[in-house]
């Protein structure tokens, strides 16, 4: 199984409100490694290394309905597939 990179990045109200902690917990359980990182904007990015169905599961519990807890109001998304660097360890909240 060949390890990517996806890097998304949600718009919508998703700082302060708990949405980084909740994706790294998350992402933790999938099984997957990144960080979150709220960005100037309002913004929150989101990147994350690991095996392609394990990412997209991810993806899908960031852009779906809100479910599992999710905080916050997502509003859109845009997510970028790359190859894994695989300098990641862990799944940490920034």
């Amino acid at each position: 199984m060949t390890d990517v990179r996806l890097t998304v990045r949600i718009r919508g109200r998703v700082q302060g409100v708990g949405f980084r902690w909740w994706t790294q917990a998350v992402a933790l359980d999938i099984g997957v490694a990144g960080w979150a990182s709220n960005l100037p904007d309002g913004s929150v990015e989101v990147v994350a290394e690991g095996p392609e169905e394990l990412s997209q599961k991810l993806l899908d519990l960031l852009d779906g309905p809100p479910k599992q807890g999710r905080p916050g109001h997502v509003r859109g998304i845009s997510a970028r597939w790359s190859v894994a660097e695989g300098n990641q360890d862990g799944f940490v909240a920034r």
